[in-house]
């Protein structure tokens, strides 16, 4: 299966940083899966997965500070940006994004590749690292921890209540129109929902993340990416699955992102025994200044970071690490 490129066009974050894009089209069995190329043809291959309820616009202004030689491509997960949904009746589960990227990296002919992954996405990518461990030389978790537990007594209870949750959709769907917004009210919209997104990113999220109809625009995202994820993992089973994992690894934390937010204890032992894990897997570790979305809303906070790495400069990573504080 050969991917389609079209739409080729010119992206440009400043007025002496241009680069040519091209827009991606993979064939699934129930549509497409979109996205954006960046890069010459054989250029060192980096796939870049956004998080929950984003679109592949989240990498557009880390990835012109990235060396212009390697191959970037940034997806959009099912169910998001300008992909196709899941077809009717059929649940969002990490499993499934990780077959979705499956799918994309045949189209490509990947054999060995880099993936960066942002929040929901570095969960896909720490599940994807574990499944195809020969695939992936190197795993950026930006942050995210790599994987999402669930404490073991409630994962029955999360299953029953997204697939209930799955039942009361399918009932309804056909009396939900589609809510129009003015552009404003969207923007006005994605600020409140996602505090971190400075205003210039809410305004790239909705290049791919909405659609101009008549009377308005709409989200372009499917309704059911916000239902409960039924299939989970325990802390036991996460960290076995991390520790299938071969490749390098370096987990970037925000000062202000997923650390900060409040939660259990236990989710806070989770992601503590989750570094240490990858830790004892040889993985480079780091804070940055900033929020949940710091490389979308300042790049340049990590874009030398995430070069030294994928590049192999050690000694000017070390100069670079704080261990994060959990």
């Amino acid at each position: 299966m050969i991917p389609s490129l079209r739409s080729v066009r010119h992206f440009s974050t400043t007025a002496i940083m241009k680069q040519v894009v091209s827009e991606l089209h993979v064939s699934v069995p129930w549509g497409e899966i979109r996205g954006q190329v960046w890069g010459p043809e054989h250029g060192r291959p980096v796939l870049c997965l956004h998080g929950w309820a984003d679109n592949a616009g989240s990498f557009n202004t880390l990835i012109p500070l990235l060396p212009r030689d390697w191959r970037c491509v940034a997806v959009d997960l099912v169910g998001h940006g300008l992909s196709s949904h899941r077809p009717a009746g059929v649940l969002y589960t990490f499993p499934a994004y990780v077959y979705d990227v499956r799918q994309v990296v045949e189209a490509l002919q990947w054999k060995r590749f880099s993936i960066i992954g942002h929040s929901m996405g570095g969960n896909i990518a720490g599940l994807f690292s574990a499944l195809y461990p020969e695939m992936v030389e190197s795993v950026v978790f930006l942050d995210s921890f790599g994987f999402l537990p669930a404490e073991l007594k409630e994962m029955a209870g999360l299953a029953r209540k997204g697939i209930e949750e799955m039942i009361e959709f399918e009932k309804k769907k056909d009396e939900k129109r589609e809510r129009l917004y003015t552009y404003e009210k969207a923007v006005e919209r994605l600020m409140a929902a996602n505090p971190s997104l400075s205003e210039k990113s809410v305004h790239i999220l909705l290049e791919r993340g909405s659609t101009q109809v008549d009377g308005g625009v709409v989200f372009n995202r499917d309704f059911r990416i916000n239902l409960t994820n039924v299939v989970r993992c325990s802390l036991e089973q996460s960290l076995e699955l991390q520790s299938r994992i071969q490749a390098k690894i370096l987990v970037v934390l925000a000062e202000d992102g997923l650390i900060k937010i409040p939660s259990k204890p236990e989710q806070k032992r989770y992601f503590s025994t989750l570094l240490d894990g990858f830790k004892g897997l040889g993985g480079r570790q780091l804070t940055v200044p900033g929020n949940h979305h710091v490389h979308l809303n300042k790049p340049e906070t990590v874009a030398s970071i995430l070069t030294d790495f994928l590049e192999g400069r050690a000694s000017d990573l070390a100069a670079k690490l704080t261990a994060p504080q959990i």
